[in-house]
């Protein structure tokens, strides 16, 4: 999985007064769990905008003016209800030798025999929780839709998973091609004049 590095500072003061003062100063307020101890630290708005403005994961590569130095995934986040300005993110350090649970986008490869015949392809996932060892995070799962017909649906039971997990039951669909209108009316019209036969000469 490809990685983000933020350069930040670490809080001496995280009270209402010291936060306000960082967000009208352009910064961002964070704390990182997971290790020991909580780590307040904060970065300027600007250095978030390839983390939190894309459909990608990323894992994070914390570096605090004082020289330390966290490797992360960013785990939650809160935005202005009106601007979406960025107000306070949390992340999660992470480990070398522990598996963790991340969100990936879906990637669909392929050509649909359904979807050339004239079927909708619905995505009923865009992304999936996959659990893993860090170096072992996928930058997205890959849904190959080549084999699906009109009607067909894809599991996550039928994608391929070499070093992750994916922590979804197996019923969870990914994607599905479904008759178009266009389709379903071209098919009820073949089957009417199939049932209706061959048109019959007139008798002389």
């Amino acid at each position: 999985m490809k990685s983000i590095t933020i350069k930040g500072s670490e809080r001496e003061s995280v009270g209402k007064v010291a936060t306000k003062a960082l967000r009208n100063a352009g910064a961002v307020p964070c704390v990182l769990y997971g290790g020991d101890q909580p780590v307040h630290f904060s970065a300027e708005e600007k250095a978030f905008k390839n983390l939190v403005y894309t459909p990608n994961a990323h894992t994070v590569v914390i570096e605090l003016a004082n020289g330390k130095s966290y490797t992360a995934i960013m785990q939650d986040i809160q935005v202005h209800p009106v601007s979406d300005k960025i107000l306070h993110l949390d992340f999660f350090q992470i480990f070398d030798d522990k598996e963790i649970t991340i969100e990936v986008p879906v990637k669909i490869t392929g050509k649909s025999k359904g979807v050339m015949a004239g079927g909708d392809l619905r995505l009923n996932n865009r992304k999936l929780k996959v659990k893993a060892l860090p170096a072992n995070l996928p930058d997205f799962v890959e849904a190959d839709i080549t084999p699906l017909n009109m009607g067909n649906k894809l599991y996550v039971t039928q994608v391929p998973t070499p070093d992750f997990k994916i922590m979804h039951p197996d019923n969870t669909v990914i994607c599905q091609v479904k008759i178009s209108r266009a389709a379903m009316k071209a098919a009820q019209e073949a089957a009417k004049a199939a049932k209706a036969g061959p048109a019959k000469g007139k008798k002389k």
